[in-house]
């Protein structure tokens, strides 16, 4: 059974501050802020929300199909993908434009402050998707605003029901648009900022969207996630890492292992319970794809029923 990760496909610039923005930044002075920011660390990754999902659901043993678009840049990407086994069929390259790019700086507190320049990401919307009888699942991740919603529609159209990941690109929907995802979605995933500027936005309660829905996540970082199902929650607690090194493409490695458990028909809080793992090995890492599991898959064996 193949997923489908309709996503960005990114180039990361990741640097480390070693003091805390908030020591930096005078509040009172924020209409002219001009500020510097010294970064002994700096490194390039590959990163972008889908090859992050792919990297964490083929490391699971998973299908991945990141469907996204490259720039005349993009050569190494996709050979990495290759090489990683990944089925690139759904990869694009479009002449003349760069990958998309995000430029992400950290603090010694984990806070991030990020610059993206979305470059390819923005023909995203050329793919169009159609039923396939291997693609089962799907997932809509921040990616260009006019391929997420048409996506999303294709994949209703198609009979493949996938998870609604806004991410950072929530804001660029208005309340109409957010409550028509939502309304096509199977699942919905989002952190705590983003859960909570979603329910600003459609009007509605995360107990009221999880009615509308089979499931809904609010991953806390730390303190792990909240599985809504029918208006009623359980918090599935973190794992502690063995380190905090680098926050970079922890959601995106806790939906990958989302994406996982639900192709193989598992209870939604246990799906939450492996992602919170995947994500405490990633943090212990630098760069979004490059950590290892240490554990064994087959010990998260199978649960009962497969995904209607």
């Amino acid at each position: 059974m193949a997923a489908l990760i309709c996503g960005s496909l990114a180039f990361d610039t990741i640097m480390t501050f070693e003091g805390r923005f908030a020591e930096q930044i005078l509040p009172e002075q924020l209409h002219i802020l001009n500020v510097s920011f010294l970064v002994p660390s700096l490194r390039r990754d590959f990163g972008g929300c889908a090859g992050n999902i792919a990297y964490g659901l083929k490391l699971l043993g998973g299908d991945p199909r990141p469907m996204a678009m490259l720039g005349t840049d993009g050569s190494d990407y996709l050979q990495r993908l290759q090489e990683l086994g990944v089925d690139t069929r759904h990869v694009g390259q479009v002449e003349d434009t760069y990958t998309a790019q995000a430029l992400i700086m950290t603090d010694r507190d984990n806070n991030q402050i990020t610059a993206f320049h979305p470059g390819a990401m923005m023909q995203a919307h050329r793919h169009r998707i159609e039923a396939d009888d291997e693609v089962k699942l799907a997932i809509i991740a921040p990616d260009g605003r006019d391929a997420m919603l048409q996506h999303a529609d294709q994949l209703v159209q198609a009979g493949i029901p996938f998870v609604f990941d806004p991410g950072q690109g929530l804001p660029m929907f208005n309340g109409e648009e957010l409550r028509r995802f939502v309304e096509q979605a199977s699942w919905v995933t989002v952190n705590d900022y983003e859960g909570k500027m979603l329910c600003e936005r459609t009007g509605w309660s995360l107990a009221d969207m999880s009615r509308k829905v089979r499931g809904l996540v609010v991953t806390l970082g730390a303190e792990g996630c909240e599985v809504w199902e029918q208006g009623e929650h359980t918090v599935v607690p973190a794992v502690e890492p063995a380190a905090v090194v680098d926050p970079t493409g922890c959601g995106d490695a806790w939906r990958g292992a989302l994406l996982f458990g639900l192709e193989r028909g598992w209870p939604l809080s246990r799906c939450a319970a492996l992602g919170n793992r995947l994500g405490a090995l990633k943090i212990a890492q630098r760069g979004p794809q490059n950590y290892t599991l240490d554990f064994s898959v087959e010990s998260w064996a199978d649960g009962a029923g497969a995904l209607a």
